[in-house]
């Protein structure tokens, strides 16, 4: 019998040890995540109490609330990159209103989007140390206005460290093919500070994550696998996609990594890529299994967003 209770003891021992050198490493496009206040110079007015999309306080806080329920089911991310925020604020206000909010800290900029939408990076600071940050800024192909700059943090963790980049592509508004030029810009600006890196250190670790409004066969898309490897695939989901417009799933959130990163102490799990598809954040739509978003037009659902997350585990040592 005392054998039979040390032998359960020492399974559960090991399942805690392996839980606890497991993080995991996600990024969510949460879906246009203001504020209810007015910005003298951002277009944001459609996302005010007065708006458009009545966006109150209210429903600011089920949007919160909602995040973290997504956070914790993804069990709390080591490195989560967020975009289609407004500003740190908002980002702060996720932190605060969740289980991070004693662990988290925030990496962001300041972006020069007209709808002051931003990229953002929160860490666990209890684990991760922050080295560097700073931005990626492209100039879009003129007339168009200025896209989101490619946020990016450098974070130590003993000897390791691990680069992270957070982008959100131009999107395909007018075309895919007419809209694909500001894409390669943006894809340009991101391979050209990869290759920098890994001719100056072909060891480091680099998880690069993101909306790039592009699927895996597309030449801006492409241009980033030729240095890093990517992670998320069709059968990374059950759907085979991240977002679903007019009934099709397609790949537009994409995590990548350098090969340095499947090796070291600090290692991203091989086959652990996942497109995170709960039940909480899907719903049936004109007979489609479709993303439970925040708004249908200006219509409130009072989901979540209209991407679904993306996550990799990594093991820890």
């Amino acid at each position: 019998m005392l054998n039979r209770t040390l032998l359960l003891f020492s399974l559960v021992l090991l399942t805690n040890v392996e839980a606890q050198s497991t993080r995991t490493i996600a990024f969510y496009n949460v879906e246009n995540l203001f504020d209810t206040l007015d910005h003298p110079v951002k277009n944001d007015n459609e996302f005010l109490p007065e708006g458009s999309y009545e966006w109150t306080s209210e429903r600011y806080k089920t949007k919160l609330a909602r995040i973290n329920q997504v956070i914790d089911s993804l069990h709390v991310p080591m490195i989560l990159g967020l975009c289609e925020i407004e500003n740190k604020a908002v980002v702060q206000d996720v932190v605060n209103a969740g289980s991070m909010k004693n662990t988290h800290a925030i990496v962001h900029f300041e972006s020069l989007d007209q709808r002051g939408i931003d990229n953002a990076i929160i860490y666990d600071k209890t684990v991760l140390t922050l080295v560097q940050s700073g931005i990626i800024r492209f100039d879009m192909p003129k007339p168009s206005t200025p896209s989101r700059d490619i946020v990016w943090a450098k974070f130590s963790r003993g000897k390791d460290t691990i680069l992270t980049m957070v982008n959100h592509w131009p999107s395909r508004y007018g075309g895919q093919v007419e809209s694909e030029p500001k894409r390669l810009v943006a894809s340009i600006a991101a391979s050209a500070f990869i290759d920098s890196v890994l001719n100056e250190n072909k060891k480091m670790n680099i998880i690069f994550m993101g909306d790039l409004n592009d699927n895996p066969e597309n030449k801006s898309v492409d241009l980033i696998a030729e240095s890093l490897k990517p992670m998320i695939v069709e059968k990374s989901g059950k759907f085979g996609g991240s977002h679903n417009y007019r009934g099709e799933w397609s790949i537009l959130d994409h995590m990548m990594v350098s090969k340095a990163f499947l090796k070291k102490r600090t290692k991203v799990k091989k086959r652990t890529a996942e497109i995170y598809t709960p039940e909480f954040l899907l719903t049936e739509y004109r007979g489609n299994i479709v993303p439970k978003r925040m708004y249908g037009g200006r219509k409130y659902l009072g989901g979540y967003s209209d991407h679904l997350p993306i996550v990799i585990e990594v093991k820890m040592k």
